[in-house]
């Protein structure tokens, strides 16, 4: 029978998850580090006209007014400087996650970030002096999964937006995302505008594959040696999947709760066993030892070749799930869930980093 963990351990649990199993997290940067010298947010020359400010956002912990179009601008969400590179705002900070990526930005939004050499923020805990320093003038935490004594002593730095409570944590949908920080940022048309061409683009593979609709689709990890578990159609990988066209089986939303993955033993593999299996690891080591476990050899999708097994780059881009990051993961994605669904076991799903 499964229990929601205690609130520590769920805090503790959703760090892990977050980061796709992998039990350490490693920060581009430490407390002290700051990262090269911090450059304020820029936004490219543009004729489109700028929302007018001031702009109020609501949220969790009740709304947010900015005065005046931000400048400076630190991200305390573990994937939200993505959003804001998409809208050419080059964060003065950024909260790194995991991937020990350059200045905490990984390859789709290296072009985006340019020279740019952002503070790098703990992925652990948030260290309010170090953000204090840098001067920001708006706060962005909309997939932080803050507390609301967080959200209190960031929001007396400076004006602060955490997610909404229409979701749940770590839950809101990258559509949601881009508009609330395009419309803080003074971007609501371009952010509109992404949001558009990025949902074109998978609703043409939606499209162009009919067969997949209905099929149940398991987005399986490791937490620990001895626990696995699926992500839940609260999640955004969930959320992409069902866009495709597949489904999230009800039993991981209810073995879920109020959280955005699901838990449970090694015993429990059968779970899993979907019309396509997505493996999710940053650790090319832990694919290689779900691939030995005796377990899930006796996987109904191990057999007939419907598992896919991501690479890191692609595992990265599924978790950041954001207007930027999905595109460069459907032009690998897409080939695989083409080779794991169709009906022939003897095609091989190809690799990628």
């Amino acid at each position: 029978m499964h229990t929601s963990p205690s609130p520590f351990r769920r805090a503790a649990l959703s760090s892990a998850v977050l980061a796709l199993g992998v039990v350490a997290l490693a920060a581009c940067g430490s407390d002290d580090d700051e990262a090269g010298a911090a450059t304020a947010s820029t936004i490219p020359d543009s004729t489109a006209p700028v929302a007018a400010f001031p702009v109020t956002i609501e949220h969790q912990y009740g709304e947010t007014t900015i005065p005046e179009q931000p400048e400076r601008v630190v991200t305390v969400g573990f994937a939200d400087q993505d959003t804001l590179l998409a809208l050419g705002v080059v964060p003065v900070g950024i909260r790194d996650w995991y991937g020990e990526q350059p200045f905490a930005t990984w390859p789709w939004a290296t072009d985006e970030l340019g020279d740019a050499e952002p503070t790098v923020l703990s992925p652990t805990e948030l260290n309010f002096e170090q953000i204090r320093a840098l001067d920001p003038d708006l706060i962005i935490g909309i997939s932080s999964g803050m507390t609301e004594t967080e959200y209190d002593t960031l929001s007396a730095i400076a004006p602060t937006i955490a997610q909404s409570d229409e979701y749940i944590a770590y839950g809101v949908p990258w559509q949601e995302a881009t508009r609330v920080i395009g419309e803080a940022t003074g971007h609501a048309d371009e952010a509109d505008a992404l949001v558009a061409d990025v949902e074109g683009q998978i609703a043409d593979v939606a499209t162009a594959h009919p067969e997949w609709g209905g099929k149940e689709a398991a987005i399986g990890y490791v937490l620990t040696e001895t626990e696995i578990g699926a992500y839940a159609s609260g999640d955004s990988r969930a959320q992409l999947m069902e866009a495709l066209g597949f489904v999230t089986p009800p039993e991981f939303d209810e073995l879920a709760g109020d959280l955005f993955y699901s838990s449970f033993s090694y015993e429990e593999i059968g779970r899993l066993d979907r019309d396509v299996l997505v493996w999710i690891s940053s650790d090319p080591a832990v694919n290689e030892r779900i691939r030995d476990h005796p377990l899930r050899r006796q996987l109904n999708a191990a057999a007939e070749g419907r598992e896919i097994f991501m690479g890191q780059l692609q595992a990265g881009a599924f978790s950041f799930s954001s207007v930027i990051s999905l595109p460069y993961l459907l032009e690998t994605f897409v080939p695989q869930l083409e080779a794991a669904v169709d009906g022939d076991p003897a095609t091989e799903v190809p690799l990628a980093d």
